[in-house]
């Protein structure tokens, strides 16, 4: 099996401030030097370039499925999805592809 790349996109509840989508940036940006299961991550807004896209992704790649799982359940990932990502989250979608 191949490597495995997460792509989550979000929209925010009315009234998220930048300020707030600041602050869960910066803790994503930490991420990948605590869990050492995280071959790439990037983490931002979206360009605006399309109207009725999502707000805001991440997208990570692991080597395999128990790395992307290691990665879900690691205590500092779920930590800021608790903390700052669910008080701003209007919805949520994600998918893991899986390389040949």
């Amino acid at each position: 099996m191949g490597g495995v790349t997460h792509v989550a996109v979000f929209t925010w509840k009315p009234g998220t401030s930048d300020e707030e989508v600041r602050v869960l940036h910066e803790a994503l940006a930490e991420l990948p030097g605590l869990i050492p299961e995280i071959r790439s991550y990037r983490s931002g807004a979206d360009a605006g370039v399309a109207v009725g896209n999502d707000r805001y992704a991440v997208v990570a790649e692991f080597d395999d499925l128990d790395g992307y799982q290691r990665y879900a359940s690691h205590p500092q990932h779920r930590d800021v999805i608790q903390r700052l990502l669910k008080p701003l989250l209007g919805t949520r979608h994600a998918v893991q592809l899986v390389a040949p």
